[in-house]
């Protein structure tokens, strides 16, 4: 099962290898913690199996919005918990890039791009990251203001797909033509890649000390 509550945007779903086989959304961000529950009852129902049918449980632990992280890995940690199941965690941010390299993987250069996520974390300030097409870290997740340099060093040889509600500032400020912004929205499904790769090598977190990955000490979306 894949659980992301980290952005605006909520999902859960069910995924047999790479194969999506239910999955439920919401883009009702204050209703995370009501949603959750529903959704995960749900997308059983519809793929008739028991919740004791999972072999692990994928969330997103950050970055992103405080109480939504909280929602999510609180969830995904008590089910681990009750079932015994291991727990995996992705970051969002390479969730978001791995939203956005599925959405260009037909296009002929999409080796040579570079792909950078950005969470609105109020004001001028975002969450980001680079990756290579290959999920490859080429900018560490951090916590960034931004202003008219953000990014020049790596536009000057690399296109970059820009994603993700940070995007909409940062689009305002550039000009470059190496600059590709892109309207392609994450959910639940694009943690199974990562996900998967975990669980084959057994790269498992303690269900009893994982915590949210909040890059800052607090960052609540709702304030925006």
């Amino acid at each position: 099962m894949n659980i992301d509550t980290a952005t605006e945007h909520a999902s859960v779903c069910l995924s047999r290898d790479e194969h999506i086989i239910s999955m439920e959304e919401s883009v009702e961000q204050k209703n995370h913690a009501s949603f959750i529950q529903l959704a995960i009852q749900q997308v059983f129902t519809i793929a008739n199996l028991e919740l004791s049918a999972v072999d692990a449980i994928t969330v997103t632990h950050g970055p992103g919005s405080y109480t939504g992280l909280r929602v999510g890995l609180a969830t995904a940690k008590g089910l681990c918990f009750a079932l015994q199941k291991p727990l995996i965690l992705v970051n969002t941010l390479e969730v978001m890039a791995q939203a956005a390299i599925q959405d260009n993987r037909l296009s002929a250069d999409v080796d040579s791009l570079l792909f950078c996520p950005l969470i609105d974390a109020r004001r001028l300030e975002v969450f980001t990251a680079i990756y290579d097409a290959s999920l490859n870290v080429i900018l560490t997740p951090m916590a960034l203001v931004l202003d008219e340099t953000s990014f020049v060093e790596q536009l000057v040889s690399h296109k970059i797909i820009f994603s993700g509600s940070g995007s909409l500032k940062l689009k305002n400020m550039l000009t470059n033509s190496n600059a590709i912004f892109s309207t392609v929205q994450h959910n639940a499904s694009h943690l199974v890649p990562e996900g998967l790769k975990a669980y084959k090598i057994g790269r498992f977190s303690d269900v009893a000390y994982s915590e949210p990955l909040y890059l800052k000490e607090f960052f609540n979306s709702n304030k925006h």
